[in-house]
């Protein structure tokens, strides 16, 4: 492989999404069977324990295989239906745990809302909201930004502002502490060129492409978060699986 084939390859743990998938598509591993257990698979791919840890849970919240704690990774039955993919980014972030991704916070606490958000969120711009900034790597390597934003009241109480990273999803400290059921995503894909602070976190040069992902998340009829996920272009795809 070339340095310029290194250097545009995808993140290790997306090569291994790749591979595992396509040994269930040519029966290598049919619905139902175990898949080789976290530490057979560190040796296959010569990566380490967090690496294949993350390409499982993509693989879970793809509706791909099913987790079971002490027993291993097993095939579902059949290919998940549109009503149960998780591959879309917004649902997929909400469900992540940070300290088991290589995610580092860059930013936290109450910041100004700007224009976008203030406009979501139907308060003046320059209003104060708890944001929430993660770096999500791979190897070392960045390759996902994700910024939270969420109402001052709501995120009272919560470790959202806090710089360490969570040892539970968003989602799961959300419901715990504040009791908040996230019921609904309302989200938006666009390709764009990086801003200035994501060329420098995700190391991108100001024409690269990326995926820009606006995410709005609601509990009940109250929109209790709003998640920007940047995809740098040359990393990652987005795929789903519906029924016609």
């Amino acid at each position: 492989m070339s340095a310029s084939d290194d250097e545009y390859a995808p993140p290790k743990y997306a090569q291994i999404v790749t591979a595992i998938r396509h040994k269930i598509a040519d029966g290598t591993y049919p619905p139902g069977s175990q898949l080789p257990s976290e530490t057979q698979l560190i040796r296959d791919f010569a990566v380490s324990r967090p690496t294949v840890v993350r390409a499982l849970q993509v693989l879970q919240l793809r509706g791909i295989i099913d987790r079971e704690h002490g027993k291993g990774s097993f095939v579902k039955a059949a290919p998940p239906m549109a009503d149960e993919d998780f591959s879309r980014p917004g649902r997929a972030v909400l469900d992540r745990v940070e300290a088991n991704e290589g995610g580092s916070v860059v930013d936290a606490g109450a910041r100004p809302a700007p224009e976008n958000v203030a406009a979501a969120l139907a308060v003046p711009e320059g209003t104060p909201v708890m944001m929430r900034r993660v770096l999500l790597s791979d190897s070392d390597e960045p390759c996902e930004l994700i910024t939270f934003w969420c109402p001052i009241e709501l995120a009272e109480g919560t470790d959202l502002g806090k710089a360490l990273p969570l040892p539970v999803s968003v989602h799961q400290h959300l419901q715990a502490v504040k009791g908040l059921r996230l019921d609904h995503v309302m989200e938006r894909v666009a390709a764009r060129h990086p801003t200035k602070d994501e060329i420098k976190l995700l190391g991108l040069v100001k024409t690269a492409a990326v995926l820009g992902v606006v995410a709005r998340v609601f509990a009940g009829n109250r929109l209790a978060l709003i998640v920007e996920v940047t995809l740098p272009g040359l990393l990652h795809e987005l795929e789903d699986t519906y029924a016609l």
